[in-house]
């Protein structure tokens, strides 16, 4: 293997035959001995996957031939060579499991009805102009957020994508619906259909930020309005975008500043919890058992079919 390299990407447009599509990415990935994650809904397609440099930039040209997934974008990071155990494709009701795939609306163009996209920049200027009014609302598991946010951000009580309608429609956010929101989440495809679903239950001005939190670290590392460390869905977990990062998140038993989760050994459990590296070392690793009131748990990293896969390492450009 040559470099090896990951790469994150989402496109929504129509798909007739989800099934032919899932058969022909499947084959496409296992001929280039690439792994990872892409789930394909009529919706589109979301995915992750990762291997020999060469090989990922012959799956992007492939993949953009198509005519719906041509305008696709691309993220690429730094791999390891080992950041997925198996190549998986599937097909599900929606590549961004919300439980709502009756209220999606998709065109050739994308996500009918969402918020406005936002670059980096862009969420600066619009800061700079409307001041606290602003309001950032994460769009991602609350675990998540954990270990790194945006300053002050809305962090709902949610321990999976699917229980954000019931949180939208909870009431709790109604004063909100008349400032302006700016949705965020890692790499910008859970924003594409919660900020659809925002704007269809009321809240006026909605926006996402483009690229997610990945192309804000991208522009910004931790300079700008981005505190902690990003999670991610696969066998690395988190990813700094520059060197000293805030650690936001608290270790579960004694409650020091960590930003390290660990699967739980027991088999039973596997939760993710997080540990600072003294009590991984007295633990040996099984963490089961009583944890602090509050604290976000999830499962394991390999159980998040549902989520957005996501990438780590010095996050970079690719070409095709």
């Amino acid at each position: 293997m040559t470099e090896p390299k990951v790469i994150l990407y989402y496109a929504f447009t129509p798909l007739e035959d989800p099934e032919a599509i899932r058969l022909w990415q499947h084959t496409l990935c296992d001929s280039l001995g690439l792994k990872g994650r892409i789930l394909i809904s009529r919706h589109g397609i979301n995915g992750t996957v990762g291997g020999d440099m060469k090989n990922v930039k012959r799956y992007v040209r492939q993949t953009k031939s198509y005519p719906g997934f041509t305008n696709m974008d691309i993220k690429w990071s730094d791999g390891t060579g080992n950041d997925f155990p198996r190549l998986r494709v599937r097909v599900r009701d929606e590549i961004v499991s919300f439980g709502a795939p009756g209220d999606l609306l998709v065109d050739e163009h994308g996500v009918v009805g969402g918020g406005d996209h936002l670059q980096p920049d862009e969420l600066h200027a619009l800061v700079a102009s409307r001041g606290d009014d602003v309001v950032f609302f994460d769009g991602r598991n609350a675990f998540e957020a954990a270990i790194g946010r945006f300053k002050n951000a809305i962090v709902p009580d949610v321990e999976t994508t699917r229980d954000f309608v019931a949180e939208l429609d909870s009431g709790k956010y109604d004063a909100l619906k008349h400032r302006p929101i700016v949705t965020y989440c890692t790499g910008g495809v859970r924003c594409e259909v919660l900020s659809a679903l925002m704007k269809q239950r009321g809240f006026n001005e909605v926006y996402q930020l483009d690229g997610g939190i990945v192309r804000y670290g991208e522009a910004y590392g931790n300079r700008g309005f981005w505190e902690g460390s990003l999670y991610i869905f696969d066998e690395r977990m988190v990813h700094d975008f520059g060197p000293d990062p805030a650690v936001l998140g608290q270790c579960e038993r004694c409650e020091s500043p960590t930003n390290r989760f660990v699967n739980c050994a027991n088999l039973a459990c596997r939760a993710l919890t997080l540990l600072c590296d003294a009590c991984v070392t007295d633990t040996g690793g099984a963490v089961c058992g009583p944890h602090h009131a509050g604290a976000p748990r999830a499962k394991s990293a390999e159980r998040h079919d549902n989520e957005q896969p996501t990438l780590q390492g010095p996050l970079v450009r690719g070409t095709d």
